[in-house]
């Protein structure tokens, strides 16, 4: 009983989602009743679709076979964290998902966006349903999660035992809070377009859904990276696979949105470009809907292969898409520019951001659909492989990286890039030091890897001058410059955070990837590997039972170059249900480093391929991702990002004329 109460919100959640489209897109102007009941909609919307997403959990955690997916995604072995988490690890119950997290940021701008302007937040709703409709009825007609099995089976066919890992309960909503809530953003869009308001307010509006929305995807790729590094056993933290590269996309666009909304928002410029980005990001979120589930990739991550639901979420993208870029060709002409500005502004370092990360985002989308667009129309196949991402992406970022530095010294309107040069001129010598330190470290090798390791470290010290700048330390007393440090907004920590976790990633890639050591070789009992300063001796295996799965366990010892020894496992499983073979790394942290473990095949009677990886640095690639999303989220928390622009005083002035 409780799948169909389940399935009956859903539907009711559907009607009442083309009702607020409906209702909210006729009467948006002048009707309050039609603002009031939008927004009512929407809350109700998320309550419903909250229900039917908690009668799915609530059949998977009791093991209800009787429920056609349950039986395909799940085990009455399978612990309750998988139970739970296979909900969502599968293409029906990850949609039941996209739309929950739909509706929840509807349901937040109706509960939270009282500033809006009705007319405005009335539009963004009706946009918002209109997604919710679309994408709940392809749920109902196509996908339906609720679909029951009369006899039902004893028992069901499990997960897929590479998903049955904590990474699956944190990895999914952590990313569609991210690219899904991008969705908020492209509503906002198409409600200034329809309403013709496009102005500093509307920049302020949307900055702080932008802001949630990048954050989240941030921490969301961050974990999906550092799951498949500890869960896949081949020792990497980014493939460039096409459905790695389809999250990627909305968070480089994303990150273009927020810096060119400030602009937009501090000087009323970049209105048409800003408006493109909000499109264009969660565009390439529904890009990525298309490709995890359209069949046409064959990938870890894909959770669909039906070419017939491929095609309506094609369809259903062109739609959308369709239509608000033909919305945004009508609008665009009439739109006025904003103030102006000089090459060497504020402004302008903005505009070289975005340009650096709109380029980066063609190179990614080009290399992940090329392949894709070359065999549909020639039947040849082809791989666009990391070399070519590697070469294209680092070629745009190491100029954006090396300017980062610069964009928090320069003024508005009008820099001077001299007094910005001898402001940072403490940094800059902070910087060779640093880097001739490391050089010399290494031994001054013929190497791009230091160059990297200075430029990581330039990104690193640019927010600290620009810190010890805006409170004048060296040039006040101590007393008044911790004053001024305390007294500074919370966007200025948040942009100095985010860019000082910037260099924190580059510090770790460039470190993982130039200086990690491996070895790959076979080990009996008693055998001992040096590795990196350290010695690994394999001490034996032992077979053991699982909840569901059978697994043979190699123990290791690990005597660090310091003297202090460790003990470490690596195993290799295979799941009873499917007969799914899965490895599961030995992973030793020491500081940010790490020793990396990977327990092989059988080699002889009695020996393991073993593989053995150190990484120095590596935890730096998420760490600095965490600082990135920490930063949002301490944004977020500014009072300027929950109250409308500040209205000029030219502004108030009019209404006391009119009331004379």
């Amino acid at each position: 009983m409780t799948i169909e109460l389940g399935h009956f919100a859903f539907v009711l959640a559907f009607v009442l989602a083309i009702a607020q489209a409906g209702a909210g897109f006729a009467f948006w102007r002048g009707s309050e009743l039609a603002q009031r009941f939008v927004s009512q909609a929407a809350i109700l919307q998320f309550a419903l679709v909250g229900l039917s997403f908690a009668a799915l959990l609530s059949a998977f955690a009791v093991d209800d076979f009787s429920v056609r997916l349950v039986v395909e995604h799940s085990h009455s072995l399978q612990p309750m964290l998988y139970k739970i988490t296979s909900t969502w690890g599968n293409h029906e119950g990850s949609m039941l998902l996209f739309v929950f997290t739909l509706t929840l940021f509807g349901a937040a701008v109706a509960a939270f966006g009282r500033n809006l302007p009705n007319e405005l937040k009335t539009l963004v709703l009706s946009n918002q349903g209109l997604m919710v409709g679309a994408f709940s009825g392809f749920v109902l007609f196509t996908s339906n999660p609720f679909w029951r099995l009369d006899p039902a089976p004893f028992n069901g066919t499990e997960l897929n035992p590479v998903l049955q890992d904590i990474g699956l309960a944190i990895h999914p909503p952590l990313l569609y809070l991210g690219y899904v809530g991008f969705s908020i953003c492209f509503s906002f869009a198409v409600a200034a377009l329809v309403s013709g308001r496009i102005d500093a307010a509307w920049a302020r509006w949307v900055r702080p859904w932008t802001l949630a929305s990048w954050a989240f995807l941030t921490l969301g790729i961050a974990m999906g990276s550092y799951w498949a590094y500890y869960e896949l056993g081949w020792g990497g933290w980014w493939f460039w696979d096409p459905v790695e590269n389809a999250s990627f996309m909305p968070w480089l666009a994303g990150t273009a949105l927020l810096h060119s909304a400030i602009v937009m928002e501090k000087r009323n410029a970049l209105k048409i470009w800003t408006i493109f980005l909000a499109i264009i990001t969660f565009s390439l979120s529904l890009l990525g809907t298309f490709l995890v589930r359209s069949g046409i990739l064959t990938s870890v991550h894909s959770f669909a292969s039906d070419p017939t639901r491929g095609i309506i979420i094609l369809a259903m993208l062109a739609a959308f898409i369709g239509g608000a870029f033909t919305l945004f060709a009508l609008r665009a002409s009439s739109l006025r520019h904003g103030g102006l500005f000089a090459p060497i502004s504020r402004e302008g370092a903005l505009i070289l951001n975005n340009l650096f990360l709109s380029a980066a985002t063609a190179g990614v989308l080009i290399g992940t659909l090329y392949p894709l667009v070359l065999e549909a129309l020639t039947g040849a196949r082809i791989t666009v492989g990391a070399p070519f991402f590697d070469l294209t992406f680092g070629a745009l970022m190491v100029p954006l990286l090396l300017l980062i530095p610069f964009g928090p010294f320069l003024a508005w309107k009008r820099g001077d890039l001299v007094a910005v040069g001898q402001r940072l001129f403490a940094a800059i010598v902070v910087t060779v030091i640093l880097t001739l330190i490391v050089f010399g470290f290494l031994g001054f090798p013929i190497s791009l890897a230091p160059i990297g390791l200075g430029i990581g470290i330039w990104v690193m010290v640019g927010p600290i001058a620009e810190l010890a700048e805006r409170a004048a330390i060296g040039r006040a007393k101590w007393a008044q410059s911790w004053q001024r440090l305390k007294g500074l907004p919370k966007t200025a920590w948040s942009t100095a955070i985010a860019h000082f976790g910037v260099g924190v990633s580059v510090i770790g890639i460039v470190c993982a990837t130039a200086f990690q050591t491996e070895n790959v070789t076979s080990m009996r009992a008693g055998e001992t590997v040096d590795i990196a300063g350290y010695s690994i001796t394999y001490q034996g295996e032992e077979h053991f039972e699982g909840p569901n799965f059978t697994a043979d366990r190699g123990t290791f010892l690990i005597d660090a170059p310091w003297g202090r020894d460790r003990q470490l496992t690596s195993e290799r499983r295979v799941y009873g249900v499917s007969g799914t073979p899965t490895t599961e790394a030995g992973i030793a942290t020491y500081g940010f480093s790490q020793m990396y473990i990977q327990f092989g095949e059988r080699f002889g009677t009695d020996g393991r391929v073993v593989r053995l990886w150190h990484k120095p640095f590596v935890l730096l690639i998420w760490l600095g991702t965490v600082l990135m999303a920490g930063a949002g989220f301490l944004s977020l928390t500014d009072r300027r990002m929950r109250i409308g622009a500040p209205t000029t005083a030219r502004q108030k002035a009019k209404p006391a004329e009119a009331g004379q």
